[in-house]
């Protein structure tokens, strides 16, 4: 079951000049019925438009996360036998 990312359904609020921008160009290219572009319209168009940029982006974020999962894996192995430890003695 896959759940959904709340963040894809945000209104952008054009509070800086490249957001500004970006917002324009991709209501421009969405066309969207209440002139609201959303995060998702903006992943979207520059999906289409600049994969190199979102595929940088989305490894970055892998190699994040599994980077934590190791360390997260790491800590509980340590925690584990500290604990074993403290309870042999």
């Amino acid at each position: 079951m896959q759940e959904e990312n709340e963040t894809l359904r945000e209104i952008v609020s054009p509070d800086s000049e490249v957001k500004k921008w970006l917002v324009e160009y991709v209501g421009e290219k969405t066309q969207p019925e209440d002139n609201q572009v959303t995060v998702e319209m903006v992943v979207e168009t520059v999906a289409d438009e600049f994969p190199d940029f979102l595929a940088a982006v989305a490894e970055e974020n892998w190699v994040r996360g599994y980077q934590q999962a190791i360390n997260d894996i790491a800590e509980t192995e340590k925690e584990i036998n500290q604990h074993m430890t403290e309870s042999n003695e």
